[in-house]
């Protein structure tokens, strides 16, 4: 099955190209692509493997984070091509780097600009999540859903990344901290925060930044497993829309309690 063969191709990326480097990266191996933003040779050799075979999979467009970094102009098959590929070799490269296990890779089908397949591969976990559209969501091949969240905000678990917060949203987020049970940081892996939702682990997780490669896999393993994953404005998230704000939660009534905490001013 198809399905099953993306999933080997994104452990085998993993195998090959991630693992043996992990805690064993060089000098050498290791660059900055933009301020802030590193790149190794374990995300350039991994997605040339993983674009490689996806083609042999399915002949279309593959919009890697690598290679589009390189060529801004390959996201437009998101809009413009009937479907598409989506690649992150190695989401979390600063964890990665420093040694810590939060990293995962990813990869998503796009058709007619929705996603309508998503895989997650854990490598150091070695545990894979896969989602088909109107299939449902899945874990190392056992379905999931996940149970809806407690009612009471003070019982809430959740996430704000806010790296790329300007200083009124970061100061918004910190006055709410304390409504909630946790509210936390999260991991500089969208690749672990999505699993970490359907997990229960957490309840709720709010993202600036919503590059395709980042979300596209974990907003369908969401959806198929019964969450919500919404715009601030309460619009579904589609991979081509780059606009910034992705609040993601357990189920529709956590989605409005927490946007209501987090998002909305004080005054309101």
């Amino acid at each position: 099955m198809w399905i099953d063969k993306v999933t080997e191709i994104l452990r085998e990326a993993a195998e090959v190209a991630i693992l043996p480097r992990f805690r064993a990266l060089e000098e050498g191996d290791i660059a900055e692509k933009s301020p802030g933003e590193v790149v190794t040779v374990a995300d350039r050799e991994a997605e040339e493997l993983i674009s490689r075979r996806l083609r042999d999979v399915m002949d279309i467009p593959v919009v890697g984070e690598e290679a589009t970094a390189a060529d801004p102009r390959l996201v437009a098959a998101l809009r413009e091509a009937p479907a598409a590929w989506v690649v992150d070799p190695l989401d979390g490269t600063s964890n990665f780097v420093a040694g810590r296990p939060e990293y995962a890779v990813m990869a998503a089908l796009v058709r007619d600009g929705e996603t309508v397949a998503s895989w997650i591969v854990r490598p150091t976990e070695g545990c894979a999540y896969v989602a088909e559209r109107g299939s449902g969501a899945w874990r190392d091949g056992v379905r999931v859903r996940r149970k809806p969240a407690p009612a009471d905000p003070a019982t809430l678990r959740g996430a704000a990344l806010t790296r790329f917060f300007d200083p009124p949203a970061r100061e918004r987020v910190a006055a709410a901290a304390p409504r909630f049970a946790a509210l936390g940081p999260g991991t500089a892996c969208a690749g672990v925060e999505y699993p970490r939702l359907l997990d229960g682990e957490q309840d709720f997780i709010l993202f600036h930044r919503t590059l395709p490669w980042d979300h596209a896999p974990g907003t369908l393993l969401l959806t198929e497993a019964g969450c919500v994953a919404r715009r601030p404005d309460g619009s579904p998230y589609r991979p081509a829309d780059q606009r910034i704000g992705l609040l993601n939660a357990a189920d529709p009534a956590c989605w409005d309690t927490v946007r209501t905490i987090l998002l909305e001013p004080a005054s309101a």
